[in-house]
């Protein structure tokens, strides 16, 4: 473990040298971050950087993303930070997600400014369509055969639980599923002991398997996710409108950012 922690932090010193960036927030993105990696997972770093400030007063456009590596161990790609605050501006849960997953591998003090101000455009809407939508496509994708693999169910329980988060909450879900499960101390009709249960098994089963084996179906588990999906559709087209449809805080931020001038490498 920690020659591979070595192994990223010297990855992202090369990506500040190449590019000439300063990296302001690195994080795990995968299911590591989640809590339900398998023995052979990858280490899936996400980034978000800067470039000098000269550089965002020129009139041809800048490439907005690195895409450095990706192997059978590592997959590390970044969005530049006038990329990732339009991605907030809009409420993307994607990168919602990179600003609050645990396990953090960089973060500069000229982060949590812009955090602050991006937080405060997190949608409802815009999440619940995400998380269902990834449910759904997982469910009709992966999950439709008798044998499946095991991390395919998490793809769609995850996304699920958010949803139901968001529900009972309506703040941005937590990353780590084991926080996702608190859902289940005031069970109902839906998330009942017997489904708690089934996932709780599922997440033992996953932690001694690789990702890539087939599994039998579980029903317990695949009939919560056929279920939740159609419930969560009829949820998801009926919530309101709730984007700011206003970047002037995402603005002030990043023209804040700028103006003090984070020094790059």
């Amino acid at each position: 473990m920690r020659d591979i922690l070595r192994e990223i932090q010297e990855n992202l010193d090369a990506i500040e040298q190449k590019y000439n960036v300063k990296i302001l927030l690195a994080v795990e993105s995968g299911s590591r971050a989640w809590g339900f990696a398998s023995p052979d997972s990858d280490y899936d770093v996400r980034f978000i950087y800067m470039h000098q400030p000269e550089e965002y007063l020129r009139i041809d456009a800048m490439k907005d993303v690195i895409e450095w590596q990706l192997n059978e161990i590592l997959d590390i790609n970044g969005w530049d930070i006038r990329k990732a605050l339009l991605t907030f501006g809009k409420g993307n849960p994607n990168v919602m997600e990179w600003a609050n997953f645990p396990i953090i591998y960089r973060k500069a003090v000229e982060w949590k400014p812009l955090k602050e101000a991006a937080m405060r455009y997190f949608s409802e809407k815009s999440a619940l369509c995400h998380y269902y939508g990834t449910a759904n496509s997982t469910l009709q994708g992966f999950l439709t055969g008798d044998m499946i693999r095991y991390k395919k169910y998490f793809y769609a329980l995850r996304p699920l639980l958010c949803c139901r988060w968001i529900e009972r909450y309506h703040t941005v879900p937590p990353m780590e599923f084991e926080k996702l499960m608190r859902l289940f101390e005031e069970p109902d009709e839906i998330l009942t002991a017997k489904l708690h249960e089934g996932i709780r098994e599922l997440l033992e089963r996953k932690a001694e398997t690789e990702e890539k084996d087939l599994n039998p179906q579980m029903p317990v588990i695949i009939d919560f996710i056929r279920s939740e999906c159609a419930r969560q559709k009829q949820i998801s087209d009926a919530a309101p409108d709730d984007h700011r449809h206003d970047y002037t805080e995402l603005n002030e931020a990043f023209r804040r950012l700028l103006k003090n001038g984070a020094k790059c490498t």
